[in-house]
């Protein structure tokens, strides 16, 4: 019961999405809420089914619920047993009056549909499966979006059909924002009626919709506290670094000019925010807070070597000494963001376009608002540049001077050990771990998953083969046409018409006797998975129908009959779901365990295929797989190529911008590897401590290459400029470090403090995120800090 991430955002232009879509088309969707029962007494308890009775009732009657399906509704023709005659006048379920309880019990704990679906094998979970109300002009908007998008991304759209996309594309946005709310309402809706019920049994909600609604709820309360944290931190930041109350003032006013600026255009492009991106604003606060102190440092500089300058000058220096630095690292901020573009999944896209778009929009912000506010206060006496920062970069300054050796080689080690942990990331996650285990998407999925058959969807769908010959018009015996009329059944009705479902054995490839063992056998293939829960499919139906009649499902003729006699609501049950109307293609539905610590998505998917192809002989293009399982493992198999994507795409970006800055090919291959080494840390702790990547984690190493390359360029460019005026590498290694290496230090420690905001998240792939960025943070300090001062002094680059 996983989509939050994937049903509607995924893989862009992704033909299994696509596919997966029409198939929930014809065999039904996947709206719907799980609620479990789990009673304090036994299930089957006169109280217990009336209590269940009344959550039944009071769930069915909220607006927006198509129906509600539980054990007190569905068929029962063992308690006791019914004819099929029987079965056409009248269908008994659990609440009429002459159903057995006794027997009511045995038969849904033994039923091959019932049991491990709607009860748990051990009699003492039930759930009920809330069917949301379709909705038909969602899914009209979407597929003639979707249609337009199509024809658009192949050049076949006219004037006319342009401006239609720009309609269709509009409307489908404001009636999702509306079908959300509404769906928001209902789970409310749905919680406030299981409360009524929890005296007396435990419940759990479960379902695509919940996760929907929850996540999104997380993204808000996320989107609260890094604002607000954020908010915090950056006073107490900027109070105990500069302790005056204008470098605490004009720093906030900036950041949150450029958040309002940012969420205002989001907002006015309706530009949805998703779990990926929730933590925009506070990176965004973060980086133009490292922008601002890079001037308040500078300015501070130089109002300690000219005293006497008038404030419009100090102002007026300090931006003109910035401005080009300031460019490029933002420049190269933003094309580390760019990078994300590259990528195959849409809320990974999005949140390159944010940042970039943000970038751009926090240095413009900054270099304007900032000094147009500064000029206007009078510049007070001069700030104290001896502090325990300045101690601290001087240190560092000595050591590696005495122990540069030493330092080289520590490096290179990590970087060796690095290397290693980058070969052993994997992709392979578990969809119930993005959760803390006191959410109830995390209880409610642990709990189905435990007791009711497993909790994501694969389907297994199989086509006939596309050579299949015609089949032959039906003719039937003297015997078989007075055995119909003994029925009550018209004998022409099974003559000659393959579009009537009488003649269901003739012109349909699957149901057969012939196939119908094939079938069986994939089903139990499947069943014995040791990753698979609950399969159900055609087999699971003639199982149930050879209880009822085992004559009539031993010939092809007789088989007809029994389909053509069942009631329509039998059918519903037991064929709608497994087979295509035209007969020409069944499905099998499986659930896997999702919180199988051992689940490998994309191997399962590959046996699953080799089997079907291999030692069952059916065709290729035969076989599809589809569900969720499916979707969540293309997103996570594309994580391994957007990460060298995004890797690759950004190292040659900002090497290039590198070349163009300093104008040497030498300088920009050295400033570049600090840069690499904390990438390459980064991602080297993840796979050592088997942290997968995810939708989040892939973000981590371009982040961390356009963050930590803004300090480079600043350390760099002062370095450059310290040397031509002593001519001696190691005085303008010690000159640098007092001096744009304090700068360094306070924004470095404001991007790995304000990243530890995250850990506050409710969702897991955040906490990693925050954690994880804010380490590549301090490896990349300590390497601009000591590594790369090291090499610009070994390689000697400017002469």
């Amino acid at each position: 019961m996983i989509g939050c991430c994937l049903a509607g955002p995924g893989l862009e232009n992704d033909q299994a999405l696509h596919y997966y879509r029409a198939i929930k088309a014809r065999y039904g969707s996947d709206d719907f809420l799980i609620v479990t029962y789990t009673p304090n007494r036994e299930l089957f308890d006169e109280t217990v089914l009336a209590d269940l009775q009344k959550l039944r009732d009071g769930l069915g009657a909220l607006q927006g619920v198509g129906s509600v399906i539980s054990i007190l509704d569905v068929p029962l023709i063992d308690s006791p047993p019914v004819t099929l005659d029987e079965l056409r006048d009248s269908i008994r379920t659990l609440e009429k009056p002459d159903t057995d309880r006794r027997l009511a019990r045995r038969e849904l704990l033994s039923s091959p549909l019932y049991s491990n679906l709607l009860i748990s094998p051990d009699g003492g979970t039930t759930a009920l499966q809330v069917n949301i109300r379709h909705e038909q002009t969602y899914y009209e908007l979407r597929s003639r979006r979707n249609l337009l998008r199509e024809m658009h991304i192949y050049g076949e759209l006219s004037a006319e059909q342009r401006d239609e996309l720009a309609s269709v594309s509009q409307q489908f946005t404001a009636y999702s924002t509306e079908s959300l709310e509404r769906q928001s309402d209902l789970i409310a809706d749905v919680r406030r009626i299981m409360a009524e019920h929890r005296n007396g049994a435990r419940l759990h909600l479960g379902g695509v919709p919940m996760i929907t609604v929850d996540s999104i709820d997380f993204i808000r309360h996320d989107l609260f506290t890094f604002g607000l944290g954020g908010s915090a931190f950056l006073i107490v930041l900027l109070a105990v670094t500069f302790r005056k109350l204008r470098w605490v003032l004009l720093p906030l006013v900036t950041c949150f000019s450029s958040g309002v600026v940012m969420i205002g255009f989001l907002g006015l492009s309706n530009w949805p925010v998703t779990v990926v991106s929730a933590n925009f604003i506070s990176l965004l606060l973060i980086i133009t807070l490292s922008l601002t102190i890079h001037l308040i440092v500078r300015y501070q500089e130089l109002h300690a070597q000219q005293p006497h300058a008038s404030q419009h000058t100090l102002v007026l220096e300090t931006v003109k000494k910035k401005v080009l630095p300031c460019f490029y690292t933002a420049a190269t901020t933003m094309v580390a963001f760019a990078s994300l573009l590259v990528s195959d999944i849409r809320p990974v896209i999005d949140f390159g376009w944010m940042m970039t778009i943000g970038m751009a929009v926090s240095f413009v912000i900054t270099f304007t608002l900032f000094p147009a506010s500064l000029v206007l206060l009078k510049r007070g006496p001069p700030s104290k540049q001896h502090n325990i920062t300045g101690e601290l970069t001087a240190f560092l300054a000595r050591r590696i001077e005495s122990h540069g050796k030493v330092v080289l080689a520590a490096f290179a080690v990590l970087f060796l050990l690095s290397s290693i942990g980058i070969s052993l990331l994997t992709v392979e996650n578990r969809f119930i771990d993005y959760y803390k285990k006191s959410t109830e998407i995390y209880q409610g999925m642990e709990l189905i998953d435990r007791k009711l058959g497993g909790t994501t969807p694969l389907d297994i769908v199989i086509d006939a083969p596309a050579d299949l010959p015609e089949q032959d018009e039906t003719q039937l015996g003297i015997e078989e046409i007075a055995l119909l009329e003994e029925l009550g059944f018209d004998p022409e009705e099974f003559e000659s018409d393959p579009e009537e479902d009488a003649s269901i054995t003739a012109r349909s490839y699957w149901f057969n006797n012939a196939k119908l063992k094939e079938i069986a056998a994939i089903h139990d293939y499947l069943d014995a998975l040791p990753e698979s829960g609950k399969v159900i499919s055609i087999a699971t139906s003639m199982e149930i129908l050879e209880t009822l009649d085992p004559t009539s499902v031993a010939d092809d003729f007789f088989l007809s009959v029994l389909y053509k006699s069942l009631p329509d609501k039998i059918k519903q049950i037991l064929f709608t779901p497994y087979f295509s109307e035209e007969g020409d293609q069944i499905r099998f539905s499986m659930r896997v365990f999702e919180s199988d610590a051992s689940l490998q998505r994309n191997e399962l998917l590959k046996k699953i295929r080799k089997h079907l192809t291999g030692q069952l002989g059916l065709n290729n293009e035969q076989v599809h797989l589809t569900g969720m399982v499916v979707l969540y493992n293309n997103m996570l198999q594309s994580l391994f190529r957007s990460q060298i994507l995004t890797i690759g795409v950004v190292f040659l970006a900002i090497f290039t911008m590198f070349i163009l800055l300093f104008r040497d090919l030498k300088i920009a291959a050295i400033t570049l590897v600090p840069n690499l080494v904390a990438a390459a840390m980064v991602l080297g702790l993840m796979g050592w401590f088997g942290i997968p990547l995810d939708l989040m984690t892939i973000t981590i190493a371009a982040i961390c290459i356009g963050i930590a390359v803004d300090d480079a360029i600043h350390y760099v460019h002062r370095f450059i400029g310290e040397y031509r005026k002593h001519n001696d590498y190691w005085t303008a290694v010690r000159r640098c470090h007092g001096s744009i290496g304090r700068a360094i230090y306070y924004t470095s420690i404001t991007v790995i403090l304000g990243f530890s905001i995250l850990a506050l998240s409710n969702f897991i792939p955040t906490i990693y995120f925050g954690l994880l960025t804010g380490f590549s943070m301090l490896v990349a300090l300590l390497a601009n800090l000591t590594l790369l001062p090291l090499l610009l002094v070994r390689f000697k680059p400017l002469g």
